[in-house]
């Protein structure tokens, strides 16, 4: 038996205005939405979801899992573009060799990190 990663699901008191949120950002679109309590983004690039579900109370403190997303081309533009779309920055990072990325957090809090693409990294983007 094998299994699939079927979505990375994010727990949240209001999960609709989030998820509208991320589809936006990613590209994508609400697929599923049920009764409010669960929404299912599609993401068009990789073929990989996104789902967002209510709960009473998120889990307190540092998120264990976040997700990694690759800027397609400046990573500073793309960082400007999710600021103007509510998102707020965290911490600024940069590795020997110059491996860059920003630590954001979505509307509700929730952690995520873009990084450039590694194209740029490797000095021909």
């Amino acid at each position: 038996m094998t299994l699939s990663l079927g979505a990375v699901t994010v727990d949240s008191q209001e999960p609709g205005p989030l998820a509208r949120w991320w589809a936006e950002q990613l590209g994508g679109r609400i697929v599923q939405e049920h009764g409010g309590f669960y929404y299912l983004v599609s993401i068009p690039s990789g073929g990989q979801a996104l789902a967002f579900q209510m709960v009473e109370d998120p889990t307190p403190g540092k998120n264990r899992l976040h997700l990694d997303l690759v800027a397609d081309a400046s990573l500073d533009a793309e960082v400007d573009r999710l600021l103007a779309a509510g998102a707020t920055e965290v911490a600024r990072h940069e590795l020997d060799g110059g491996f860059r990325w920003v630590t954001l957090a979505d509307p509700q809090g929730n952690l995520f990190c873009v990084s450039h693409s590694h194209l740029e990294e490797e000095g021909t983007g």
